[in-house]
């Protein structure tokens, strides 16, 4: 059955400049969440602009692909698909399961034999020494679960607050669009993947021998999802239910699960000078649905933590570099910064009484500066709302704009 591709545009419009040029493309994200579609999305647009042009194809989850296992494999294919004097195009899906690729990469940058680009699910394939042959010769593209207006037009559903809760609960793994909003369906394939991403790409590739440790880590950060802890809390937390795990083990899990790109951790800075606090930091999924179906869904006691993990993940897809704010002793919901230039967030479910808007609002009014300051919340409010400057935003505005 032919797929159906559903342009991501925003991904599209980033990536299209840098067609022919001397730079590696590298699409990174989460298992399914949309990297092979991306690079196929490439490979419809080139052969229209070129249509004489030679596609190279490898993708490291089919079996025909199998042989390809280093460098050097890469490499014998590669050159025996190369036709002179046309326009060649490399697409390499889960690159990171071939051994030393920078190595075969590098070479085929320097010979200008193809325009290369490629995907891959663990963070780990950008660090390390072999990743220094590729300095400066690459360019990354983070690839995220679907945004709240691509859960929309994906879905082809209007704008409303019924639609923005079914897309806090379900979230917006694109291949949710072949099995419709039936919750029952969404949260069985999300119950599949989850341990899909477990076990393939943290538990195998980081060689973790203890899962029940790690599923119950998962259990802990799925509870608290956006608190504010670190990795001591956790395994004192969890040594008083039992669960004996040191806390070198907590890091390890830790940056296990962000190398496959299934949490984020957010440093705390301090607003003033930009220091990073070593001790203290939050965690957010990269998908709402997947945080779900570790934790069952409960409106009253989970919508504050969707709404902050939706902004969050909001702020990452407008390329923001984002931290929890600190000034003095109050705290800031986001500190984000992109191009010199900076916003803070607060995040609330609803400004039910004065104790909650001083908080809120407070905190925000007291920072030294003029960067934009938003409260977002789900209160029905006058569109231009705000408070000395900081605007007021419903959750559902907040995540259509670009900011």
């Amino acid at each position: 059955m032919a797929d159906k591709l559903i342009l991501r545009r925003q991904y599209l419009d980033k990536i299209r400049p840098f067609i022919g040029k001397d730079l590696i493309k590298i699409i990174t994200g989460q298992r399914r969440i949309g990297k092979s579609y991306m690079l196929k999305q490439l490979i419809a647009e080139i052969k229209q602009t070129h249509p004489e042009g030679k596609i190279i194809y490898i993708d490291k989850e089919l079996e025909e692909f199998s042989g390809i296992r280093n460098s050097g494999d890469l490499h014998k294919y590669v050159s025996e698909q190369l036709v002179d004097g046309k326009d060649n195009f490399l697409f390499i899906d889960e690159i990171q399961e071939i051994e030393a690729f920078q190595r075969c990469l590098r070479s085929l940058l320097n010979k200008k034999e193809c325009d290369i680009f490629c995907a891959g699910s663990n963070a780990t394939m950008l660090s390390g020494e072999l990743a220094t042959m590729l300095a400066g010769r690459y360019m990354e593209f983070p690839i995220h679960s679907l945004s709240y207006p691509e859960f929309i037009e994906f879905n082809q559903i209007g704008d409303s607050n019924e639609n923005l809760n079914l897309y806090l609960t379900l979230g917006g793994m694109p291949y949710q669009y072949h099995l419709g909003l039936d919750p029952s369906i969404v949260f069985e394939y999300l119950n599949s993947l989850y341990s899909t991403i477990l076990l393939r790409d943290v538990v195998s590739r980081e060689n973790i021998r203890n899962v029940s440790l790690l599923e119950n880590l998962v259990t802990y950060l799925a509870d608290n999802t956006g608190s504010l802890f670190g990795a001591q809390n956790i395994s004192k937390y969890l040594k008083s239910q039992q669960i004996n795990i040191p806390t070198q083990s907590v890091i390890n899990y830790l940056r296990a699960l962000t190398n496959a790109y299934f949490i984020h951790k957010v440093s705390r800075a301090d607003i003033q000078g930009l220091k990073i606090f070593e001790i203290g930091e939050k965690f957010y999924f990269e998908d709402l649905g997947l945080r779900n179906s570790i934790r069952p869904f409960n409106y009253r006691g989970d919508i504050g933590k969707l709404m902050e993990n939706a902004v969050y993940l909001h702020l990452r897809r407008n390329n923001y570099k984002v931290f929890v704010g600190k000034s003095g002793d109050k705290e800031i919901d986001f500190m984000a910064e992109k191009n010199g230039e900076r916003l803070y967030v607060q995040v609330a479910y609803q400004l039910g009484n004065e104790n909650i808007i001083q908080r809120e609002f407070g905190n925000l009014v007291d920072i030294p500066d003029n960067y934009p300051k938003y409260v977002v919340t789900m209160d029905e409010i006058q569109p231009g709302n705000t408070f000395k400057g900081i605007r007021q935003v419903h959750l559902r505005n907040f995540l259509r704009e670009t900011v």
